[in-house]
């Protein structure tokens, strides 16, 4: 059924790119944008949000406004009795929510952090069905004017590479929000890859495609090749820390190579074996998260 699904899919957009190719690239990024649905896809999804459902329950829920829509966070503090040294923005990716992340915040807190969880618009408790990267830095920039800004900003996937493209102001409209580190999980290092992969998936013909391409120009201002985060970490030397697994299916290692190769305020650290979704909770990740976060106070005490 799935296939037969796709090439009527197909066969669609090869009628309408003959009548129309603006008209086939503009219904082929209304596409890309829907989200996925949001109930658990298996009983292991299921049993993680149920697991998390004790963490959430801790965290004060913040609604954040933007020019377009709104979007969900929750507030985590540090431990009773812990001074706080830092305040973290902490983004998921692609298809998820911040129930997943639910680990990573409980070790970020207990290493001595506040911890801003953010659902991204069409994810979690924030509404819609649809994300685009300029939706996503909306977002970011709406949790920046809420909270006067972060040490720290931490992203998963596509999570990552918005927290990148944020920092490096591509959105025209909005203004570069820049934390003073930042940690990329398993994250794209551009999103060229992503409309090329996708137009290539539907068999769009080159006219079509680059309607689909220059849907990116009408939201952002900047035309795709522009949204290259690695390329934003090379000109912004912020000490990042890019953590990935040779494994990941999702995102190609390559990825992380390129991020490695911006400059040397980049670090990277291969979490072999976990893939792209449960490397977000493995114990080695955390703990090495949490070192890079506290390594200039942990300097300055010795």
């Amino acid at each position: 059924m799935a296939s037969f699904v796709i090439e009527v899919t197909r066969l669609v957009f090869k009628s309408l790119s003959a009548f129309s190719p603006e008209a086939a690239g503009r219904l082929a990024f209304r596409l890309f944008s829907v989200t996925p649905g949001r109930r658990p896809k298996n009983p292991k999804e299921k049993a993680l949000l149920e697991a998390a459902g004790a963490v959430m329950a801790r965290g004060k829920p913040v609604s954040l406004s933007f020019s377009g829509g709104w979007a969900m966070a929750r507030h985590f503090e540090a431990e009773p009795g812990k001074l706080a040294t830092k305040r973290i923005l902490l983004a998921h990716g692609w298809g998820s929510r911040i129930d997943y992340l639910a680990t990573m915040i409980n070790g970020l807190v207990a290493g001595g952090a506040d911890v801003i969880a953010l659902d991204l618009p069409g994810h979690g408790a924030s509404p819609g069905r649809t994300l685009t990267m300029p939706a996503a830095v909306r977002a970011i920039d709406a949790a920046w004017r809420h909270f006067g800004g972060f040490d720290v900003s931490i992203g998963h996937s596509f999570g990552g590479a918005s927290l990148a493209c944020a920092a490096g102001g591509l959105v025209c409209d909005v203004p570069s929000h820049s934390a003073k580190r930042m940690v990329l999980i398993g994250a794209p290092s551009e999103m060229k890859w992503l409309f090329t992969d996708f137009g290539q998936y539907l068999r769009l013909p080159a006219k079509a495609q680059a309607a689909l391409e220059d849907m990116v120009v009408r939201l952002s201002g900047r035309r795709i090749e522009e949204f290259d985060a690695a390329r934003v970490l090379g000109v912004l030397t912020v000490p990042t820390l890019v953590v990935h697994a040779e494994d990941d299916k999702e995102v190609a290692a390559g990825h992380a190579r390129r991020y490695a190769a911006a400059g040397p305020n980049v670090s990277l650290y291969w979490a072999n074996g976990f893939g792209h979704r449960r490397i977000v909770s493995a114990a080695p990740v955390i703990e090495r998260i949490n070192a890079f976060v506290h390594e200039q106070d942990r300097q300055a005490a010795a």
